[in-house]
């Protein structure tokens, strides 16, 4: 795709998952490359090791997005006989950006978790697990009357208003304002010189911190004033889709074994491991992809069904005593799914940009 560049990819990226929703701990964005390198191919792929870069140097691509993050430990030194390290190297060398979004992409809406959640066809889904670093804030604006319908139905459109699984949450007042327009102004109402007293509503919504910025650009496209006023102020209100992992009802209860069957063949797997009575029936599913083994014991009584990866021996000794069935398809096992949501998510982004889809090989065989 001509004039592409590696910011592009990385602001679309980012713009699905920001980063202000990964964990502190964590290292997405870009690794290696920079703003201005070309992105004409890319290639698509959960972890960054060897045989991703050569699919990735055979097929001519520029720039590589995974979920894991090349770089998560610093480098303590540029060595060519660490393995590592020499592979970085040899990616920089030759021009191919990496870029990662990684526990953004868990709790990003349509992101890993939310996959899995399709594939098994889970309904009635809310978040599994609280993400207590993905704050609110409460947005207040005021809008002429004229204008006060185009402006809620903007900010709520960019993602504020809502709450559990109610949308275009807002709350409006009457109330007049007061300004006086200065030199080189075009003011929407009154006249410059002149203090002017306009009826107004006083908008108010909640909106998740991450989208604040987007919120706002809507607000100041939808507003007829030039310069809207409005406060943004943080609360110690969960987001609504502030949630690690999902849950949900099966359409169809079936039992442990069934269920694991079934979720062994829709994620393409050879073998899962089970926990739990394999004839006990299943409704309430909870899934987290990637390591959330060390999780089980947050997992509430609203949960029948635990699918994740990384199943510690006593986290399972845990969930058996507390009556929990655990399925453990693997760290890969539960996260491979999110690279062709990847690709199609670039592809439907940018028409025309070549994007190659690369499963690489397993840790276990």
């Amino acid at each position: 795709m001509s004039g592409l560049r590696v910011g592009n990819v990385v602001g679309a990226m980012e713009k699905w998952a920001p980063p202000a929703l990964a964990y502190d701990w964590d290292r997405p964005g870009l690794s290696i490359g920079q703003a201005d390198w070309p992105a004409s191919h890319v290639l698509a792929v959960l972890t960054v090791g060897p045989e991703a870069a050569q699919a990735a140097t055979l097929a001519g691509c520029d720039m590589i997005v995974s979920h894991h993050p090349l770089i998560f430990e610093p480098l303590p030194a540029l060595r060519t006989d660490d393995p590592h390290t020499s592979l970085c190297l040899m990616l920089a060398e030759r021009h191919i950006a990496c870029f990662a979004a990684h526990t953004n992409l868990d709790l990003a809406p349509g992101g890993v978790n939310d996959t899995l959640a399709d594939l098994l066809g889970l309904v009635g889904r809310s978040a599994l697990l609280p993400a207590a670093h993905t704050p609110q804030a409460k947005l207040v604006t005021f809008v002429p009357e004229s204008h006060l319908d185009a402006v809620r139905k903007a900010v709520c459109e960019a993602g504020a208003g809502s709450i559990g699984a109610y949308s275009y949450c807002t709350f409006s007042a009457a109330g007049t304002g007061t300004f006086l327009p200065g030199e080189g102004t075009n003011p929407f109402a009154g006249k410059k010189g002149e203090l002017s007293e306009e009826p107004e509503r006083r908008l108010e919504t909640l909106t998740p911190l991450h989208l604040a910025g987007a919120v706002i650009e809507a607000l100041r496209k939808a507003h007829p004033y030039e310069e809207p006023a409005f406060d943004l102020t943080v609360v110690d209100v969960p987001g609504p889709s502030a949630g690690l992992g999902v849950k949900g009802k099966l359409k169809k209860p079936m039992s442990l074994g069934e269920f694991s069957e079934f979720a062994r063949q829709i994620l393409g797997l050879g073998s899962v491991r089970i926990l739990g009575e394999k004839s006990r029936q299943m409704e309430r599913v909870g899934v987290l992809g990637g390591s959330g083994g060390s999780h089980v014991a947050e997992i509430g009584s609203d949960v029948d069904v635990f699918l994740t990866g990384d199943v510690p021996y006593h986290a399972a000794l845990s969930a058996r005593e507390r009556g929990l069935a655990v399925i453990d398809a693997g760290h890969d096992g539960t996260e491979q799914v999110i690279v062709p949501v990847i690709a199609r998510y670039l592809r439907d982004h940018f028409p025309g940009l070549r994007v190659t889809e690369f499963e690489e090989p397993g840790v276990w065989l």
